[in-house]
């Protein structure tokens, strides 16, 4: 979805993507990715996509997060996170890269 100033956004979307089912023989891996978008009370247009890789039993091994806010005044933060499964079992983020971008600059 592509916001623009003046154009209501939807107030809560989902959508899910459909998996990559090519055979990649015993330790198969699967891409599954969820989208959301909704609008805060402050009134910014909100966009949450997850995409995480899953291993043959279903378990999440890594995640690639990105989240959009994009404000009434034309202001747009990006917000991207990689996490992988660590040794423990939990997601750790292994890199975060943050984009701000103002109105004047586009």
């Amino acid at each position: 979805m592509i916001w623009q100033a003046g154009h209501p956004a939807p107030a809560s979307e989902a959508i899910m993507s459909d998996t990559d089912n090519t055979p990649t023989g015993e330790d198969e891996l699967d891409v599954v990715e969820i989208e959301t978008e909704h609008v805060d009370e402050d009134g910014n247009v909100v966009v949450d996509d997850v995409v995480a890789v899953l291993d043959s039993d279903g378990n999440i091994i890594a995640t690639d997060e990105t989240i959009a806010e994009m404000t009434a005044d034309g202001e747009v933060v990006i917000d991207e996170t990689f996490s992988v499964v660590g040794d423990d079992g939990e997601l750790h983020a292994i890199e975060e890269v943050v984009t701000v971008v103002d109105a004047e600059e586009e």
